[in-house]
C-alpha cells in the first residue's frame, strides 16, 4: 500500500509497524459435535503502516473489528492469516504473527496495550507497586527490588500519581487514576508501540482531556508510537496524525487527520463525521442517518459491504468489490465513486 504523507507537527520516523492483509476469522460451531458451519470475519484483509513517533487513529462503529485488530497486533488473540511486521530497536523486522511463544516473549516488551475499562484491567489483589512492576519482572529488565521500586516511583510521577500511594490497591482509586496506573504499567518495559484500545471512552469528559494530554506529553518525552482505537471521532481528531476508518472488518478509508475530516472520500466516513458534535452554536447539525444495520460479518453482502446503507450506491456497488485506491496525496479509499463524489466533512 502506498504511504500517506505524515503531518509536520511531529518528528515522524521510519515505519515501525506494517500490517499486511491481516485476517481474524472466528469459527461458527453448531450441533453436538461442534462442526464448523461458517466464520465471522472480524478482521478481513486489513493493511496499513505506522511510523515511529506517529499516532494512528482507528475508528468505526461497534463491531467493525477495531479491538480485534488491535489485539491481533499484540498477539492477545491469534490472527488467522496475514503478517504483522514490527521493527525492533536493532533495526531487525520480525513478523509478530509468525512467532512461537518463546520468541514472542522475547519481543513482547517492545509493545504493550492500554485497555478500555480501567476497573477490570487491573488485578484487585495486587498493589500499585506490583501492577506496575509486573512487566519489569516478567521481562527480567531489573532484578534488584530497590531498583524496581525506584522505577515504579519514577513512572508514577510521570503519569501524575502520588508516590505515597505505592502500596494501595485499585479499589482506592478513581477511574482516571486507574487509567493512569494502566498507562504507567504500559510504560514500564519502555515499549516502542502502545495500542490504546478505547483508552478514554469509559472516563468523564474532563478526565478524558487530561488523559489525552498526558498521552501526548509521554509520546513527546519517550518518542512513543500509538495505535489509538476509538469510536469518538472528536477524540481521534485531537490526538491522531493519520486515521483509518473500518467497516465490517475492512479498512474503507485512510488519510492524514486534516484531509479525512475536511474532505472525506468514502460515504461511510461522511456519515460518521456528520455525527461529530460542534462547539459552534451557529452551526446547525445535519446528521446523516444510515438506514438498516451494520452488515453481518458472518454473511456480508456482495460487492461493497456498505452498499445496502449507502445513499450514493449504484448497481456496480452491489456486484463488484471496490479496489483500494489512492484518490489524493496520501489519501486512500475503497469506493467505486471516490473520485466523483463531493462529500462533506465535519462542521460542513
Amino acid at each position: 500500500m502506498p504511504e500517506a504523507e505524515a503531518p509536520n507537527r511531529k518528528q515522524i520516523g521510519e515505519v515501525l509497524l506494517e500490517v499486511r492483509d491481516l485476517k481474524k476469522h472466528f469459527p461458527i460451531e453448531k450441533g453436538f459435535f461442534r462442526s464448523v458451519q461458517g466464520h465471522v470475519k472480524a478482521v478481513d484483509g486489513v493493511s496499513f503502516t505506522i511510523r515511529e513517533g506517529e499516532t494512528f487513529g482507528l475508528v468505526g462503529e461497534s463491531g467493525s473489528g477495531k479491538t480485534t485488530l488491535g489485539r491481533c497486533i499484540v498477539r492477545g488473540i491469534e490472527p488467522t492469516d496475514g503478517e504483522i511486521l514490527f521493527r525492533l530497536p536493532d533495526g531487525e523486522a520480525v513478523d509478530i504473527a509468525a512467532l512461537d511463544k518463546k520468541a514472542l516473549r522475547q519481543v513482547r516488551k517492545h509493545f504493550h496495550m492500554i485497555f478500555q475499562d480501567p476497573y477490570s484491567s487491573l488485578d484487585p489483589r495486587m498493589s500499585v507497586l506490583d501492577i506496575i512492576a509486573e512487566p519489569i519482572r516478567n521481562n527480567k529488565l531489573l532484578s534488584d527490588s530497590r531498583e524496581i521500586q525506584d522505577r515504579v516511583r519514577e513512572l508514577m510521577d510521570k503519569v501524575g500519581l502520588d508516590i505515597q500511594h505505592l502500596n494501595r490497591y485499585p479499589h482506592a482509586f478513581s477511574g482516571g487514576q486507574r487509567q493512569r496506573i494502566g498507562i504507567a504499567r504500559s510504560l514500564a518495559p519502555s515499549p516502542l508501540l502502545i495500542v490504546c484500545d478505547e483508552a478514554v471512552s469509559a472516563l468523564d469528559v474532563s478526565i478524558q482531556a487530561q488523559i489525552l494530554n498526558l498521552l501526548e506529553d509521554l509520546q513527546a518525552e519517550f518518542n512513543l508510537t500509538f495505535l489509538f482505537i476509538a469510536h469518538d471521532l472528536s477524540v481521534v481528531e485531537h490526538i491522531s496524525d493519520r486515521v483509518g476508518v473500518m467497516y465490517v472488518g475492512q479498512l474503507v478509508e485512510l488519510a492524514d487527520t486534516e484531509s479525512l475530516f475536511t474532505s472525506p472520500k468514502h460515504p461511510y466516513t461522511e456519515a460518521l463525521l456528520s455525527a461529530v458534535p460542534t462547539t459552534d452554536p451557529e452551526i446547525k447539525m445535519d446528521r446523516i442517518i444510515l438506514p438498516g444495520e451494520v452488515a453481518n460479518p458472518a454473511a456480508p453482502p456482495s460487492g461493497c459491504y456498505f452498499h445496502p446503507r449507502c445513499r450514493y450506491a449504484q448497481e456496480i456497488c452491489a456486484t463488484e468489490t471496490p479496489e483500494w485506491t489512492q484518490v489524493a496525496a496520501g489519501h486512500f479509499a475503497a469506493c467505486h465513486f471516490a473520485d466523483e463524489l463531493a462529500l462533506r466533512g465535519a462542521d460542513q
